[in-house]
C-alpha cells in the first residue's frame, strides 16, 4: 500500500513537473511580483503570450505590421521613410536592400529591405539605465514584398521594452514614448506612400 501511494505521489510530481510546473510558476510569479512592475507590464505580457498561443510564432508576437498600399513600391517606401525620419527627430543610421528575386513564387519573398533608425539622445539615456537595451538598438523597419505583390512594413512592438519591467523614470519614459510613436507612425505613413 505504501509503495502504491509513493508511486502515485511520484507520478503526480512528474506530471506536474513535466506539464504544468512552468505555467504554475509563471502564475505564481505574476501574483506575487506583479506589484513591483509597471502597471502596463501584465497587459503587455498577456497580449504577447496571447499572440504566441494564437500563431505559434514568438517573432510575430513581438512585432507590429502595416500592409503597404497597392501601387506603393519599395523605392517609394524608401523615400518616405527617409523623409519622415527627420520629422520625428530620428536619425537614419543604416539602410540595406537585403534581397531581390524577380521570379519569386507568389508566397515567396521577392524583395526585402531594412532601415535602422535611432534617436541618439534617447539611446544614451537608455544605455546609461541598462546596457541590455543596446540589443534593441537601433530601431528597425523591415520591408517585405512577396511574389504576388503583397508588401508589408514590420517593426518591433516597443510596449514590453517600455512597460515590461519596473516603471521607467519620467524623463526616460517620456523619451521612450516619443520613439515608440515614431516607430509606429513612420511605417504606418510610409505604407501609404506618405511624406
Amino acid at each position: 500500500m505504501i509503495k502504491r501511494v509513493l508511486g502515485a505521489a511520484f507520478a503526480l510530481a512528474m506530471v506536474l513537473t513535466m506539464s504544468g510546473c512552468s505555467t504554475m510558476h509563471m502564475g505564481w510569479t505574476a501574483v506575487t511580483k506583479a506589484h513591483t512592475l509597471d502597471d502596463g507590464a501584465m497587459p503587455a505580457y498577456d497580449a504577447m503570450f496571447s499572440k504566441v498561443a494564437e500563431y505559434g510564432d514568438p517573432a510575430r508576437a513581438m512585432m507590429k505590421e502595416w500592409k503597404v498600399k497597392d501601387g506603393v513600391k519599395g523605392d517609394d517606401v524608401k523615400e518616405s521613410i527617409t523623409a519622415l525620419t527627420e520629422e520625428y527627430n530620428m536619425r537614419l543610421t543604416g539602410y540595406v536592400k537585403m534581397y531581390t528575386k524577380e521570379d519569386a513564387a507568389p508566397t515567396e519573398v521577392k524583395e526585402a529591405r531594412i532601415w535602422s533608425l535611432c534617436n541618439l539622445t534617447t539611446a544614451k539615456v537608455f544605455l546609461n539605465y541598462s546596457r541590455y537595451y543596446g540589443g534593441f538598438m537601433p530601431c528597425r523597419i523591415m520591408y517585405i514584398q512577396y511574389g504576388n505583390g503583397d508588401a508589408y512594413l514590420i517593426s518591433m512592438d516597443m510596449t514590453l521594452a517600455i512597460y515590461g519591467g519596473h516603471t521607467l523614470p519620467k524623463e526616460m519614459l517620456d523619451s521612450a514614448v516619443l520613439v515608440k510613436k515614431a516607430m509606429e507612425e513612420i511605417p504606418e505613413r510610409a505604407a501609404k506612400g506618405d511624406f
